[in-house]
């Protein structure tokens, strides 16, 4: 609307009461030209965001040499919880194929997913985490799948203590449910800092801070205005479930509102 005025406005400074009302019209289909190549480009973001999603989880999962059944069933319940198409579900099969080929280019296939989401680093945080997920189904992650995480993530821009970060969030998303018995045990309170990046040290107002940048940066509203799939948002509340569990084991240890 603001651009339609601005265009009506510029018309009638220069032709008067015609010249808005063509100011209003040019404005008009100026500003459907703009969300129309806005929408397409979020469908371009989405659609290479499940492609290289699969293709890289399939790369992952052959990591350590074998593709387990732990790691197969996981990509089957991404497949469910993604209620994918019969169409998307081939898709995305072909593509987790595709990355366990031993020709497969990782660098290539996280290079183009980031050229088509730009300045998406909320959104590169989760794609790191679906494939942190997939990869720790079985219980632990091989030397060789920590190393292929760090890789993928230096690629995507973020660092080494990002993928620390994801995998320490698992844990204390996975222990929150004993914690709330009892005192925490020092891995799940060390892993709860961890997860929100900061040190057992950290006062009570920067555990806060850290907490609210972690759930400004991954409001599932934000990552999808970015180009998250609507069917892969989920994911995107189940981080923020999980960042919650972490900072509410600290709060409960250390007993503050």
């Amino acid at each position: 609307m603001p651009f339609i005025l601005f265009c009506a406005f510029v018309g009638f400074w220069l032709g008067g009461m015609s010249g808005f009302l063509l100011g209003a019209a040019i404005g008009f289909v100026l500003s459907r030209i703009a969300l129309a190549t806005v929408h397409k480009g979020l469908l371009g973001v989405q659609s290479q965001f499940l492609e290289a999603t699969f293709a890289v989880m399939g790369a992952l999962c052959k990591a350590d040499g074998v593709v387990t059944r732990d790691e197969i069933a996981v990509t089957e319940q991404i497949f469910l919880r993604l209620r994918l198409g019969p169409e998307q579900k081939q898709a995305a099969k072909a593509a987790f194929q595709r990355g366990k080929a031993s020709d497969f280019d990782l660098d290539a296939e996280v290079d183009r997913f980031v050229q088509s989401a730009r300045g998406g680093g909320g959104l590169f945080q989760l794609f790191l985490q679906v494939q942190v997920s997939a990869v720790a189904a079985d219980g632990h992650v091989h030397p060789a799948e920590h190393a292929m995480l760090v890789r993928i993530a230096r690629r995507l821009g973020l660092a080494e203590a990002d993928v620390a970060r994801l995998e320490a969030l698992l844990r204390a998303a996975s222990s929150g449910a004993a914690a709330a018995s009892g005192p925490p045990p020092k891995q799940q309170l060390d892993d709860a800092y961890a997860a929100l990046g900061v040190t057992p040290a950290a006062s009570e107002t920067e555990l806060k801070r850290a907490y609210r940048k972690l759930m400004s940066e991954n409001h599932p509203d934000k990552l999808t205005a970015k180009g998250l799939p609507e069917s892969m948002r989920q994911f995107a509340e189940e981080r923020a479930r999980e960042i919650n569990v972490a900072y509410d084991l600290i709060k409960k240890t250390r007993q503050f509102a």
